[in-house]
Order: structure tokens, then sequence, then C-alpha cells
């Protein structure tokens, strides 16, 4: 059995099951950012009541551990009745997780703008929507980009947590083979270089972004 995993058919083994993280990641990211930018509006929004529901809903997910939530959604859920697998637990665990904190990264580019924005657009008679849309996000986009770039790393990272709930991705996959093979320096070595491969490009990319904006700032 040991001899039918080479130093090739492991590396083959978890670049197939790294599909999986980076499949998790991006619909994680991209469900996050779609709850998000809902959690934002109402962070901006003039309405106190809409205000404070987003900055409940930040709090309590920013304040409550991811492994946490993982347990919560696949262990919680089944006692209400509803019955969820791993990869759907993983999925609504990391989009909560992801929005919440895209959801203060936006609102925190937002109130970078400046009110006086505001107070041009609603003086040209735009309403609320419309000076967000038009005036307010296009120019806290450019200063939300950095950073949001920056915490998909985050994302990409929390999906080895879903390996608790039973997910097999890299990280559950790493695991499984060293049960297998019993080499976790080789094993888990490549593990670590295929995150590394994964979220270093992010990160580089992100630092470019903050360069180019704070040269446009500068200059």
């Amino acid at each position: 059995m040991m001899r039918q995993f080479t130093d090739e058919r492991i590396i083959l083994l978890l670049l197939e099951h790294a599909q999986w993280t980076a499949l998790l990641s991006l619909i994680a990211f991209a469900g996050g950012a779609m709850l998000g930018l809902a959690v934002t509006v109402m962070r901006v929004a003039p309405s106190k009541a809409l205000n404070r529901a987003g900055m409940v809903y930040t709090g309590l997910i920013q304040s409550t551990p991811l492994l946490m939530m993982l347990f919560l959604v696949f262990f919680g859920l089944p006692l209400a009745g509803v019955n969820v697998d791993a990869w759907t637990a993983a999925t609504v665990s990391l989009v909560l997780f992801a929005s919440a904190f895209l959801a203060d990264i936006w609102r925190g580019a937002i109130e970078a703008v400046g009110r006086g924005q505001w107070e041009a657009a609603r003086a040209l008679g735009l309403t609320f929507l419309q000076s967000f849309r038009l005036v307010i996000a296009p120019q806290a986009l450019r200063m939300a980009l950095p950073p949001t770039v920056g915490f998909s790393v985050q994302v990409v990272k929390g999906t080895a947590l879903t390996s608790i709930i039973g997910f097999v991705e890299l990280t559950k996959a790493g695991t499984m083979l060293n049960n297998v093979t019993f080499r976790p320096f080789f094993v888990f070595s490549v593990v670590a270089a295929i995150y590394f491969a994964m979220c270093f490009p992010l990160s580089l990319w992100a630092r470019h972004l903050e360069r180019r904006l704070h040269g446009a700032h500068t200059s």
C-alpha cells in the first residue's frame, strides 16, 4: 500500500484536492462579497435601525471564531431539523465570515471619502442610493481594493479549518495521506507549499495595489 504513494503520487493527490480549496475560497469570497455589500449599505444608511442591525451583524460574526461557526452550522442546524453536509456547512460559514470582515473594510473606505461628497451629491438632487452608486462607491473602490485583495488570503487559509467537520480539502487530504504514508514532514511540506503558491500572489497583488493607490494620492 505504501509503495503506491510515491512522491509524485502524493503531490498529484494534494494538487487534486487543492482544487476544492480554491473552489471553496472563490465561492466563499463571492458570496461574502454580495452579502457584505448589503451589510455595508446598511452600515452607511441614514436609517438608524439599518445601521444598528448592520453593526450587530458584523460584531456578532467577527466575535465568533470561524471554527465555532463551523460547529454551529454543521452540528446546530440538524438540531433544528435542517440537515447539512460538510460542503454546505463550510460554504455557509465562510460566506458569513467573509461578509462581516468585507463589510467593515468597505465601510471604512466609504467613510474615508468624506461627508462633503455626500453633501455635494445630495445638493445635486441625488437620492441616497444614487449618491452611493454614482459618487461615493467609485471613490471608495480604489481605497477598498488593496485590503479586499489582502483579505482574500485569510479566506483561503480559513478553508483549512473546514477539515475539522470532514470536508476533504487540501489540509484534510494531507492528514489522510499522512495517516497512510507516515511521512508527515514531506506531506505537510507539500501542503504548505501549495498554500504558499495560492496565497503569495494575492499578497503581492495587494501590495502592488496599495503602492499604486499611495502613489496616486501623493502625485
